[in-house]
């Protein structure tokens, strides 16, 4: 069996996949609130919490951009638009995000906060993912490799729902 063979494909596929909505709804959030309410949060700071503000909103989409091409690209080859040998490229590999100063929290209103420390969450999460797969040298077998509900046994949707659960 080959590393590629070894990684069961339903249970990657449906992480991606519960990642890969995370990602869009917080996405999703992030724009809603930077483009409404964070103008009326915003005008409470200091110029130095406005500058603080400013620079955390991009962090926060820098995060969920970078997590959500890796997962694209991750749903890429289960659907066989890339090849494994593709996917191994660096420039699939999850992209460089800052970490959030834990004091610059502090100064931030409490939708931000939530923002960056969710954001910051979830790009934890898929970059232990990818270190996972790259430490084991694992790409994740293909989609048609993946059986159907009816062909999961029962300790295997058990696993399944703590994954789900834990992600």
């Amino acid at each position: 069996m080959t590393a590629l063979e070894s990684l069961n494909p339903a249970l990657f596929s449906r992480l991606v996949d519960s990642l890969y909505v995370d990602a869009m709804v917080m996405a999703d959030e992030a724009r809603s609130y930077f483009d409404r309410k964070a103008e009326e949060d915003r005008g409470g700071l200091d110029m130095m919490a406005r500058l603080t503000f400013s620079c955390e909103s991009l962090k926060v989409t820098t995060r969920l951009m970078h997590v959500i091409a890796w997962l694209l690209s991750q749903k890429a080859w289960q659907r066989g638009e890339i090849t494994a040998e593709a996917l191994s490229d660096p420039k699939y590999r999850l992209g460089n995000a800052s970490q959030t100063d834990m004091s610059a929290l502090a100064v931030l209103p409490p939708c931000a906060r939530d923002l960056v420390t969710g954001s910051q969450s979830l790009y934890d999460r898929v970059r232990r993912l990818q270190e996972q797969m790259l430490q084991i040298n694992l790409t994740p077998a293909p989609a048609s490799d993946i059986p159907n509900d009816d062909e999961v046994p029962g300790q295997a949707r058990d696993l399944l729902a703590r994954l789900e659960q834990a992600f």
